[in-house]
């Protein structure tokens, strides 16, 4: 695996295999990597000549000072996970080797930015979609890999390549789960037993509702789910809802596709999580 820590030489790498008209996929991700980043890695393969993976903490999507300091950095585990499932490219670079100083970026994405996650992490989204922008530029890939996990990220980095017209193609990739139904997450690492115990309640409320869900009764269901997962010690919801899949306001008889959405804090740690109902 090849490691740059620079545009500039990234960027020649990269030139020279397009001139050989390979195609680019990548994964671009903040570290701490776990089998949910490593299967997308795994998924960019079959289609790309070359994989890209990018790890980048980017201060710009942390509302929270506190948050992107305890955020984990594991970079020396990380390259060997990479080096395991064959990945050809990894780019780490330094924070000023993607921003300038006093660097301004806003992005009208219109309300989505400010639904669920939005209204609980201000300013997350344009940070993110500064950092993906800044990244999509360097990498120029064909093809870029998310995890279904941060189902609003993908719905609104969507939105920004129809928006400014980027020619990348994007893949939203299964969530990967451990065996007992908790989603794979960097943040993890934070939970207590008891809180890992408590935490499945959220997989579990998602599984249930997908289960009982026939199209109509989505009131009562959001109704039971918000009553289970305040049920449950040590957990403090912040939202539940059954959401349409494209605008990610709640959803109604008119929705091609529907998604339940879910964000608590367990202990000290806030996890997401959501599945598809239709």
């Amino acid at each position: 695996m090849k490691i740059f820590t620079t545009k500039k030489t990234l960027h020649q790498y990269l030139q020279q295999n397009r001139d050989l008209n390979k195609t680019i996929g990548f994964v671009p991700t903040l570290g701490a990597l776990h089998a949910g980043h490593l299967s997308l890695i795994e998924l960019a393969k079959q289609t790309n000549s070359l994989v890209v993976c990018s790890i980048f903490v980017n201060p710009s999507q942390f509302n929270d000072p506190k948050d992107l300091e305890k955020y984990p950095r594991t970079i020396e585990a990380d390259t060997a996970l990479l080096e395991q499932v064959k990945c050809d490219v990894l780019f780490y670079p330094a924070v000023n080797e993607i921003y300038d100083d006093n660097e301004q970026w806003h992005l009208d994405i219109g309300e989505m930015e400010h639904l669920l996650e939005g209204k609980y992490r201000p300013g997350h989204y344009q940070g993110v979609t500064q950092v993906v922008y800044k990244l999509f530029n360097i990498v120029k890939p064909d093809t870029s890999f998310f995890g279904q996990k941060d189902y609003q990220q993908f719905s609104i980095i969507s939105k920004m390549v129809s928006m400014l017209n980027m020619p990348v193609k994007l893949v939203m990739c299964p969530i990967i789960r451990e065996p007992d139904g908790l989603a794979m997450s960097s943040r993890n690492i934070h939970l207590t037993a008891d809180d890992r115990r408590h935490a499945l309640v959220l997989s579990k409320t998602l599984n249930w509702v997908k289960s009982q869900f026939n199209g109509s009764n989505i009131p009562e269901l959001k109704k039971k789910a918000e009553q289970m997962i305040a049920a449950e010690d040590g957990v403090e919801p912040d939202y539940f809802e059954i959401a349409d899949g494209e605008t990610l306001r709640p959803a109604d008889s008119g929705s091609k596709t529907i998604v339940a959405l879910v964000a608590a804090k367990v202990g000290n740690t806030r996890l997401i999580d959501n599945v598809l109902l239709s």
